[in-house]
């Protein structure tokens, strides 16, 4: 899963050069059909792929992935997912080395940083069975 590539390119993210934050129209142009890995304080956060329609797929990189979508609201994109229905919503901001997510439902205001687009599918395990 190249989890290597994407230390030393979340050590190179930096909020200084933010811009304003995207709206949707500019986070989906940007974000739609990629696979974006983020990183937090150097280290790796997770990952997640960007359908039409404003689907989404989220993972903790632990191949555990969670369904969901996106959508606009007072100037912030906000998800929700199959296992969370409240939403969780973020600002986005380009910043030199690509996006910047603050979240805003939480006051300590978690950042994460872009690291890589790497083109590729993520992987997901199939369903827990058992009995």
């Amino acid at each position: 899963m190249r989890i290597s590539l994407l230390i030393p390119l979340c050590l190179l993210a930096a909020p200084v050069l933010a811009q304003s934050p995207m709206t949707a129209e500019e986070f989906d142009r940007y974000t739609r059909g990629k696979t974006l890995f983020y990183g937090q304080a150097g280290a790796a956060y997770g990952v997640e792929r960007y359908l039409e329609g404003r689907r989404v797929i989220w993972s903790f990189l632990d191949g555990n992935c969670k369904y969901g979508q996106w959508y606009e609201e007072a100037g912030q994109i906000c998800f929700v997912y199959e296992d969370r229905l409240d939403p969780q919503c973020w600002t986005f901001s380009q910043g030199q080395n690509g996006l910047i997510a603050r979240f805003e439902n939480d006051p300590q205001a978690t950042e994460l940083y872009e690291a890589e687009d790497i083109g590729e599918e993520m992987i997901c395990k199939g369903p827990e069975v058992g009995v």
